[in-house]
């Protein structure tokens, strides 16, 4: 059967309106996690079981598009697509299903004021958000997912050497390629010491200051989320605040604990950020807050400023107590193996890089709700 690739996929879904993505997933995997604008048509037993009986449902399709059929990993959106050739409809199967659009990247520059340009990588499969910095032929990468390709093609764009890799912290989500990207360009992997449990990391602490070219990278602890969570304020301008502070939510605090890696509880943590934001707060109002992460499919760049997410971020109102209370009491639904993929990003565990794919594959769940 006829395939299509993840990224023109993405592309044809930002630039045309002639293409439906059909997802043929049952009804309960399709609502926790799926492409945006798709449509969910749950056929999923009938074509793994006998093809002929999803015709009926399938032939309801409308015939002025081009169709492309999704699953988990292709497998079964290959039968759709050929019971819909079949039918007469021009549909394609997503190469790899939804394993295939979590791979998917998208970069665009960061209207920042500095001497230099940042660049927001937006991986719209899983909501995460990552950042390049570029300065004097200079560059840094913070939160990188594990497909270092990306990074490396950006780098060749703006003909920047890398110096540094920046994680916010030690995610629960995505497997970061922090490590491994830093050890393939001889640079220094900053880690806060909290979250390096057990990988080889250069520290940073409260108050350091990093250059990159031309410009100063000032390290905020802004624990709560995470043990080692750390914001980076670069010159006054941008807030790279990882999953201390999203635009509409904040870091929820019980993942650490969950995962076996923290002795703090979760009313200690809540309480803990708490204070890391008012740290944050005290920043200027027209800096750029730049988080790790975005619900559903981010197209980049996205940012608010400082002052915009005081407005819309109920959480920012609350006072210290009810703070406290909603986070440790409001405990969403947990990200896909959480547990393995911190312990991962602490160096607690190693996984193969076969299995990193499968191992994040799935939704993105680390706002609190």
């Amino acid at each position: 059967m006829s395939e299509m690739r993840p990224e023109e996929l993405s592309d044809r879904l930002r630039t045309t309106d002639d293409v439906l993505v059909v997802d043929v997933r049952h009804e309960g995997d399709f609502e926790e996690w799926h492409i945006p604008d798709s449509v969910n048509v749950d056929v999923y037993d009938e074509l793994a079981d006998d093809p002929e009986a999803a015709k009926e449902t399938l032939a309801e399709l409308p015939e002025d598009k081009d169709i492309v059929t999704v699953c988990a990993a292709g497998i079964v959106a290959d039968t759709a697509t050929g019971v819909l050739d079949d039918l007469g409809y021009d549909a394609e199967t997503l190469a790899d299903g939804m394993n295939g659009w979590s791979r998917v990247h998208r970069h665009a520059p960061v209207d920042a004021d500095i001497d230099g340009t940042l660049v927001q990588v937006a991986r719209p499969g899983k909501g995460c958000l990552s950042h390049v910095l570029v300065s004097d032929g200079e560059a840094a990468v913070f939160d990188p997912s594990h497909y270092l390709e990306e990074y490396d093609a950006i780098l060749d764009e703006y003909d920047a050497d890398l110096v540094g890799v920046f994680d916010t912290h030690a995610h629960a989500d995505h497997v970061s390629g922090g490590a491994e990207l830093a050890d393939r360009h001889g640079v220094p992997y900053y880690l806060h010491p909290k979250d390096a449990l057990a990988i080889e990391a250069t520290p940073i602490e409260d108050g350091q200051t990093v250059e990159v070219g031309g410009l100063d990278i000032e390290v905020i602890h802004t624990p709560g989320h995470s043990e080692g969570g750390v914001s980076f304020d670069i010159e006054g301008a941008a807030l790279i605040t990882g999953d201390t502070l999203f635009h509409e939510s904040v870091g929820r605090v019980e993942l650490g604990v969950e995962a076996g890696i923290e002795d703090s509880d979760v009313e200690g943590n809540a309480a803990t950020l708490y204070e890391s934001l008012q740290r944050l707060l005290e920043r200027p109002d027209d800096a750029l807050v730049l988080p790790s992460h975005d619900p559903g499919s981010p197209e980049p760049p996205v940012t608010a400023t400082l002052a915009e997410v005081k407005e819309r971020n109920e959480d920012l109102q609350r006072d210290r107590e009810d703070f406290v209370e909603t986070l440790a009491s409001d405990i969403p639904d947990h990200p896909p193996n959480f547990e393995r993929v911190k312990r991962t990003n602490v160096g607690q565990e190693s996984v193969p890089a076969d299995q990193l794919a499968e191992l994040e594959l799935g939704p993105n769940n680390c706002a609190a709700e």
